[in-house]
């Protein structure tokens, strides 16, 4: 079903306040009734660099973007070059612009958009205290038909320890703003909101993911500040020690997963947060972890690489790091969750996983869904939490740690239960966990410790699968990740337009699940493959541990560009 929407882009310079405006816009719209998603786009800088709240409300659910924006307010027109190409307009879009802050660059007029100017500056002037977001904030609720009250009331909620004056000043510069509203045509306005289906929740993917790993059961974290993962840790810091956890800084990422594997070697679930640069830091401790069967998990929150590459802005380009990075023969876990609500649910079934499993998890979230807020439907309360499986004291000294079981899976002490001691370390080992360089105790743990991966039933959690139109179709798109929203809606389109296709979306993206994808491929000729990064990596994966269709073409591109629901339903076209 086609969603009905209002796109709306704020900038300017960084410092410039258009993350406040846009965040309150979108709690606004969330407490009227209405849902909404803001997506962020910020250079490196700490103030100066470009700045854009990316928002889209709805009366509908939606956790991806649109195809254009049709308002566009920018505050100012600061280093817009840099990240134009992030705002596609079309040709009834509104820019609202401030004459005391330039003509409209002609990159932004391609689309020969509608242009309204509007002295934001000399309105946020004559309030006592007023702020330009604030004044920016009002015109764009009063023109697409947001009550006032709704943003007062977030205002109220962000602004009261401020003070009074704040406050007062912040209303005042709402108001101002709101009664440019007038001289605007052609935004278009919110359509009602739908009647309230039980409680919401404004949630970004970061805090989803932190919430996840709680009620997956971690208890211990340990990590280092890194774009776009810090908001995990800064969620996780307050909310771990209301449960009893841990939280520590490391000094660098080496640090943060070696104290992860150190705790969960004590017996408590362990996580730690991080980008692709942390990431590649982490391979070596993460084979340790593979090695001595310990389990741990890392939300890698993807972004532009390779090394430093581009710190703020999405890309799905760790996945082959993800899944082949570890040295040697070392089998390990690689999810990836689906949308911003779903990383609450991804992040907990890997920690599962990996606690079930003793094993290392990766999970690949990126900018595009950590740093995004959504307002959602409260998710379930999961049941499960990972339990691993622990040794009783013994008294003849005959544990085995390592011991080959029909599953894999073998008890691990917790230091200190009597008779249990062993030894853990990176070197192949007996079943007693004695350092061994004999090819028959090599090939039977490198057995066990694959056996345990690709012998456990993951159910029906390992991929989203779904059909648009008629069910017996011969198309299918696979993806992952965060592509998966906008592969929905344009799948969605498709079928009203008559074109059939089957959603696939792994959640689980290693091990392979070669049974299940010949079942969700039965039937499929054409299949197209949607992912955002340079090299295809997702289709190489595919290629390399499935048997897909005879006719098989891919939609890749690098971020920061995100992918558009009307690119997808054009590459259909194609086949349609």
């Amino acid at each position: 079903m086609s969603i009905n929407s209002v796109s709306i882009a704020l900038t300017g310079s960084g410092g410039a306040g258009v993350m406040t405006a846009g965040q309150i816009l979108v709690d606004a719209a969330a407490r009227a009734g209405w849902h909404g998603l803001m997506g962020r786009s910020l250079g490196p800088q700490i103030r100066g660099g470009e700045s854009a709240a990316l928002l889209r409300l709805s009366p509908q659910p939606v956790q991806s973007a649109d195809d254009f924006y049709d308002l566009m307010v920018a505050v100012d027109w600061g280093n817009i070059e840099r990240f134009a190409s992030e705002l596609p307009l079309h040709g009834a879009s509104v820019i609202i612009t401030d004459p005391s802050q330039g003509e409209v660059p002609a990159i932004m007029l391609g689309a020969a958009p509608h242009v309204v100017p509007v002295p934001l500056k000399d309105v946020a002037k004559d309030v006592a205290g007023g702020r330009v977001n604030m004044v920016a904030l009002g015109l764009v609720a009063a023109a697409i038909g947001l009550p006032e009250d709704a943003v007062i009331d977030v205002l109220k909620q962000v602004l009261g320890k401020k003070g009074p004056e704040a406050l007062e000043a912040s209303i005042a510069s709402l108001r101002a703003g709101a009664a440019q509203a007038g001289a605007i045509d052609g935004v278009p306005k919110l359509a009602p909101p739908h009647p309230p289906q039980g409680e919401r929740w404004s949630i970004t993917g970061n805090e989803a993911a932190g919430l996840g790993a709680l009620r997956g059961g971690v208890r211990f974290v340990a990590a280092y500040p890194i774009t776009p993962a810090t908001e995990v840790l800064e969620w996780l810091a307050p909310n771990l020690a209301k449960v009893g956890g841990t939280l520590v800084q490391a000094e660098d990422e080496l640090a943060s997963i070696t104290m992860c594997l150190g705790g969960s070697f004590g017996g408590v679930p362990s996580l730690t947060a991080t980008s692709g640069p942390g990431l590649a830091l982490m391979t070596e401790a993460l084979g340790l972890g593979v090695a001595s069967e310990t389990p741990v998990v890392v939300v890698d929150v993807m972004r532009g690489g390779p090394s430093t590459g581009i710190p703020t802005k999405s890309e799905q380009s760790d996945l082959n790091i993800a899944v082949y990075g570890l040295h040697g023969d070392a089998p390990h876990i690689v999810t990836a969750p689906l949308s911003i609500a779903d990383c609450l649910f991804t992040v907990q079934w890997s920690v599962f996983l990996a606690e079930s499993l003793q094993v290392p998890a990766i999970v690949l979230s990126d900018q595009a869904m950590g740093q995004s807020r959504a307002i959602i439907a409260k998710p379930a309360d999961l049941a499960f939490v990972g339990k691993r499986l622990t040794a009783e004291a013994s008294a003849d000294a005959a544990y085995q740690r390592y011991k080959v079981t029909a599953d894999g899976v073998s008890p691990m002490a917790v230091p200190g239960t009597p008779g249990c001691q062993y030894t853990a370390d990176g070197l192949e080992h007996s079943p007693r966990g004695t350092p061994s360089t004999q090819a028959q105790h090599h090939r039977e743990q490198l057995d066990k410790r694959l056996r345990k991966l690709t012998g456990f039933d993951y159910g029906a959690a390992w991929a989203h699968l779904e059909s648009f139109g008629d069910a017996e179709t011969d198309m299918a798109v696979i993806t992952f990740g965060s592509v998966t929203e906008p592969v929905r809606e344009a799948l969605a389109r498709a079928a009203e337009a008559g074109v059939s296709c089957r959603l696939i979306a792994p959640r689980l993206l290693f091990p392979a699940q070669p049974e299940r994808m010949a079942a969700a491929l039965d039937g499929i000729k054409r299949l197209l493959v949607v992912e955002q990064n340079h090299m295809a990596q997702f289709h190489a994966l595919l290629r390399a541990h499935y048997d897909l269709p005879p006719t098989v073409k891919t939609l890749h591109r690098p971020g920061p560009l995100a992918l558009r629901p009307h690119e997808i339903v054009a590459a259909l076209g194609d086949w349609s």
